[in-house]
């Protein structure tokens, strides 16, 4: 199992993103919870990024949003960057 880290830019950034899209609340809780689980499982589409972002992956939240992501493997931990639409996370 993993740990999902919050940072205080993500938490400002998912209570604007959550506020604006309150349908994808209940979406959103359990793609994290899924995350936690198997970041690999293929309904969320973990991807990694190129150019600026080549350190960083990037999961769907749905076919328009995305959440980004860093991941420090060894110590089993997801630090959550950002969320929002393609072109505003990436």
């Amino acid at each position: 199992m993993f740990q999902l880290i919050f940072t205080e830019s993500y938490f400002k950034k998912e209570k604007t993103f959550l506020k604006k899209h309150n349908e994808l609340t209940d979406k959103y809780k359990n793609i994290l919870k899924l995350l936690e689980l198997n970041p690999n499982h293929p309904s969320l589409k973990l991807h990694k990024l190129q150019g600026k972002f080549q350190d960083k992956y990037a999961i769907s939240l749905t076919y328009s949003y995305r959440i980004l992501l860093s991941f420090a493997v060894v110590e089993n931990e997801i630090l959550l960057i950002d969320i929002g639409n393609h072109e505003d996370v990436y």
